[in-house]
C-alpha cells in the first residue's frame, strides 16, 4: 500500500520481543490505575461494505484440499476462503492496539500433508520503532492461533512485500519450517515454528537493502530461495538451494544482468521438472523499469529465458507473479507489474514459456458489485502492483491475482470479477455519520478518496467521489445546521478540494485553490451555516503551511496568519461564528469568534508535541470540546476553550466522537478508542464520560484503531470506527 498507510509510528512503537512461545492472549495495555472501572456491552460487529481497496500481497491454493485458499495483504491482515459462502473469513482480527505491527502479513504457508495446518509470518515494518514480527500457526485453519515472537523484525509494508512466499514447510519433513527474512538471513524451526535459529550453511546473510531472502519454492525435496540483494553483476548470485536440509548452494548458471537482478517469485511444474522464475530490476511494487521470466530445468540445471515481452523504450516494467498449471504440463501464467504505459496483464503460456497470450486483451470485466473499481480511461482497468497470482491446482481456468485495491478472479480466462467478499482492507482516514438523508456514513480513505455509503451492506453505488477524483482523502466536514452541505480534501491531480449541496451524492470541485494546495491539502472545516470555509495545509513529510479561508464556496481564499499552522480547524455545532484549533506544538486552544478571520490563544499549558492529538465538538452545543491527548488523558472544556479539565474516567484517548443518546439520557452518547483500565480498546458512554463500556471484544481488535471513531446521531449505540487496514467497522448492540 502507498505512504498513506503508515501506521501512528511514533506513538505505538512496539518494543523487540525474546523469542519466546506463548498462546494469542487479550490485547494488553499499559497498567495504569483508573477512577471507574469499565463494564462490558455485547456487540455485533461488521465490516461497511466497499471491497478490498488495499494491496493484496500473496493468494496461496492449498494443494491437497479444492476450495481451500489464503490470501495475505500488506497491512489488513490474512483471510480463508469459504469456497461455500464464497467470501473471505478474516483471521488476524483478534490482534490488538499493542501488536498494531502484526496486521502486515509477510508470508504465509501451508502444509500440503497436513491440510488443518496453517502458518503466517508477521511484521509489518521493519524499521527501529517497530517491534519484533511473529509466528502464527495454527491447527484448524486459521480459527484459533499459537504464537511465537520473533527477535527479528518482517516487512510485509515494505518494498518487495509481494514477492514470495517467505514462509515454507520443509517438502521432506512437516516438523521443519523456513523462514525467509528481510534483513537476518534464513531462519530455520524444526519443532513447527514454536522456536526459530539461524539456519546454518546458508551462505548469505546480513541484508542491507532490506530484501535478503525474496521466496523459498519447494522443487521435488529440494528448497530453493530467491536472494535480493545481488547486484545484477555476472558473479552476482540471487538463487541458491538446499538438497540435504543443511548445505546450501548457488544454482548455477542462473540469469543476470539488470533485467534479473532481483528473483520475485517462483513455481515448480511437477510434471516438466521445471522451475519458473520471474525478476525484476528492483523488488517492486513501485520502481521497477525491467524484468524477466526464466526457468530452470532442475534435473539438469539448465536455464531457458521464456520472457513473454522484453521491456524497453517507454514501456517499461518488470515480472510479478507467477505460477503453474497443476493438472497441465507446461501451462504457467505470470504478470507483469509496474507498468504504466501499456497496461500490467497477466500473460499465459501453454507450451512451457515459448509462446504466450495477453490475458488482458480478451478480458471482460464486471465490476458491478464494486463500483469504485470502475475509473474510466484515467487508468489501466486489469490492474495495477500484480504480483499476487495463483491457478487453482483443481480448475486449470480457475485464475486469480491481486492488485493495488482488490483481487480479481476467472474461471474461464476471459470473464473476470472481484473475489473479494469479506475480505475490506481501507485504510480510514475520515468518517461522517449524517444526521439526515439517505447515507448513514460518509468514508474518506487513504488511496481510494471519498464514498457515499447508502447501505452499509454493499459496495457504494456511486464508487468514490468524482469531480475530482482523489487519492487519500484528507478532510471531510459537514455543515451542522445546513447538513446537505458537505466539503471534502486530499491528494488529487485534478483539484484538492470539493463540496456538495446533496449530502455528498454528487460533488463539484472549488473553482480555485490555494496554491498549496496541491501539494500539502489537509483537514478542512465548513462553518455550521455552510458560509466559512477553513483549510489546514500539511505536507506529507510533516511541514506545515498558513491556513486559508474562503466565504464564497471555494472561489476566492485568504490566508488566516493567526490560526496555528498545520492544526485541524473545528467548527462550533451551533453558532456559525466559532471556529477552534488545538496547537499541537505548544498546547494551546485557539478560537475564533469572527468566523475564522482570525484567531486567539485561550486555553495553554495543555499536552503537546503530538500532532495527532484530536479536538471534537460534542452536537448541538456551543463551546462543548473534548480533546483526546492518547497517553495523556481526556480533556474537556465547556466554555469554548478558555479552561479544561481532565476527564478522570479514562487514562488514555487516541480518538473521540458522538452519536445519537440513549433513551432517557440528555447528553450524546460518546464513544471513544481508549483506556480506561489496562486494555486499550473501543468504549462507549451514555453519561458524558462518568462511566464507560467496552463494547469490542477480544475478537474484534484490529490492530492500530486510534484515526477515528463516530456513532449514528440517527441509531442509537451505532458507531463507526476506522481502521487501518480492515476498512470500516461498524457495531451495533446485541
Amino acid at each position: 500500500m502507498h505512504a498513506s498507510r503508515l501506521s501512528r509510528r511514533a506513538v505505538l512503537a512496539g518494543t523487540a520481543a525474546a523469542a519466546a512461545l506463548t498462546t494469542v492472549s487479550p490485547l494488553q495495555g499499559r497498567a495504569h490505575a483508573a477512577g471507574v472501572t469499565a463494564a462490558t456491552s455485547s456487540y455485533r460487529w461488521r465490516n461497511a461494505v466497499i471491497g478490498g481497496t488495499g494491496f493484496i500481497t500473496g493468494v496461496l491454493f492449498h494443494p491437497a484440499v479444492r476450495g481451500l485458499a489464503y490470501a495475505r495483504t500488506d497491512i489488513g491482515g490474512a483471510y480463508r476462503w469459504d469456497e461455500r459462502a464464497a467470501r473471505w473469513t478474516p483471521l488476524t482480527d483478534h490482534l490488538g492496539w499493542d501488536d498494531w505491527n502484526l496486521l502486515g502479513v509477510e508470508s504465509l504457508a501451508v502444509d500440503p500433508a497436513h491440510p488443518d495446518r496453517l502458518y503466517l509470518a508477521l511484521g509489518t515494518y521493519a524499521q527501529a520503532w517497530a517491534g519484533n514480527g511473529a509466528v502464527l500457526r495454527s491447527e484448524d485453519r486459521g480459527a484459533t492461533w499459537t504464537r511465537t515472537d520473533l527477535t527479528v523484525k518482517l516487512g510485509g509494508n515494505e518494498d518487495g512485500r509481494g514477492a514470495g512466499e517467505r514462509l515454507l514447510v520443509d517438502p521432506r519433513d512437516s516438523g521443519t519450517l523456513w523462514l525467509g527474512t528481510r534483513h537476518d538471513g534464513l531462519l530455520k524451526s524444526s519443532d513447527r515454528g514454536a522456536t526459530w535459529a539461524v539456519a546454518s550453511g546458508f551462505p548469505a546473510t546480513a541484508s542491507a537493502s532490506g530484501q535478503g531472502v525474496t521466496f523459498l519454492a519447494a522443487v521435488g525435496r529440494a528448497v530453493y530461495a530467491g536472494w535480493g540483494d545481488g547486484d545484477g553483476t555476472a558473479t552476482a548470485v540471487n538463487l541458491y538451494r538446499t538438497t540435504d536440509g543443511t548445505t546450501w548452494e548457488p544454482v548455477p548458471g542462473q540469469p543476470t544482468g539488470t533485467s534479473a537482478k532481483v528473483p520475485i517469485r517462483a513455481a515448480h511444474d511437477r510434471h516438466t521438472r521445471e522451475l519458473y522464475v520471474t525478476y525484476a530490476d528492483a523488488p517492486g511494487p513501485n520502481g521497477q523499469s525491467a524484468g524477466s521470466v526464466h526457468k530452470l530445468a532442475t534435473a539438469t540445471d539448465t536455464w531457458t529465458d521464456v520472457t513473454p515481452v522484453q521491456p524497453g523504450g517507454s514501456d517499461t516494467f518488470g515480472y510479478g507473479g507467477v505460477d503453474v498449471d497443476a493438472c497441465r504440463a507446461g501451462t504457467v501464467v505470470v504478470s507483469t507489474n509496474n507498468r504504466w504505459a501499456d497496461g500490467d496483464t497477466v500473460f499465459r503460456s501453454t507450451d512451457g514459456g515459448r509462446t504466450w497470450a495477453s490475458l488482458k486483451d480478451v478480458a471482460v470485466f464486471d465490476v458491478s458489485e464494486t463500483p469504485f473499481l470502475d475509473w474510466g480511461e484515467d487508468r489501466p482497468k486489469f490492474g495495477w502492483w500484480i504480483q499476487a497470482l495463483a491457478l487453482d491446482p483443481y480448475d486449470s481456468k480457475h485464475l486469480v491475482y491481486g492488485t493495488g485495491a482488490t483481487l480479481y478472479g476467472t474461471r474461464d480466462l476471459r470473464r473476470w470479477a472481484p473475489r473479494i467478499r469479506g475480505l475490506e482492507e481501507a485504510a480510514v482516514r475520515r468518517l461522517i455519520s449524517p444526521s439526515v438523508g439517505e447515507a448513514h456514513l460518509i468514508s474518506g480513505l487513504g488511496d481510494i478518496g471519498v464514498m457515499y455509503h447508502e447501505r452499509l451492506t454493499a459496495s457504494p453505488s456511486r464508487g468514490m467521489a468524482t469531480n475530482p477524483v482523489f487519492g487519500s482523502a484528507t478532510g471531510l466536514a459537514q455543515a451542522a445546521a445546513k447538513p446537505a452541505y458537505v466539503v471534502r480534501a486530499g491528494w488529487g491531480d485534478h483539484g484538492n478540494g470539493a463540496y456538495s449541496h446533496d449530502g455528498g451524492r454528487t460533488w463539484a470541485p472549488f473553482t480555485a485553490q490555494p496554491d498549496i494546495a496541491k501539494n500539502a491539502p489537509g483537514p478542512i472545516a465548513t462553518s455550521a451555516d455552510g458560509g466559512t470555509l477553513l483549510w489546514s495545509f500539511v505536507h506529507w513529510d510533516g511541514t506545515k503551511y498558513a491556513a486559508h479561508r474562503s466565504t464564497d464556496n471555494g472561489a476566492t481564499w485568504s490566508e488566516v496568519s493567526s490560526f496555528p499552522k498545520g492544526a485541524t480547524p473545528v467548527a462550533d455545532p451551533a453558532d456559525p461564528t466559532l471556529f477552534y484549533a488545538y496547537d499541537t506544538d505548544t498546547g494551546t486552544l485557539h478560537a475564533s469568534t469572527d468566523s475564522g478571520r482570525s484567531f486567539t490563544a485561550r486555553a495553554g499549558g495543555l499536552p503537546s508535541g503530538d500532532d495527532q492529538f484530536q479536538l471534537a465538538a460534542a452536537p448541538g452545543r456551543s463551546g462543548d470540546l473534548w480533546l483526546s491527548v492518547k497517553w495523556n488523558g481526556l480533556y474537556r472544556s465547556t466554555d469554548g476553550g478558555v479552561t479544561f479539565a481532565k476527564v478522570a474516567s479514562c487514562w488514555a484517548s487516541y480518538t473521540l466522537g458522538f452519536g445519537k443518546a440513549a433513551d432517557g439520557a440528555d447528553y450524546p452518547a460518546v464513544y471513544q478508542v481508549g483506556s480506561t483500565e489496562t486494555i486499550t480498546a473501543v468504549y462507549r458512554s451514555d453519561d458524558a464520560a462518568g462511566t464507560w463500556v467496552r463494547i469490542n471484544d477480544d475478537a474484534h481488535q484490529w490492530g492500530w484503531i486510534g484515526e477515528v471513531i463516530t456513532g449514528d446521531p440517527r441509531v442509537y449505540g451505532r458507531v463507526y470506527l476506522g481502521t487501518n487496514g480492515r476498512g470500516i467497522q461498524y457495531g451495533e448492540p446485541v
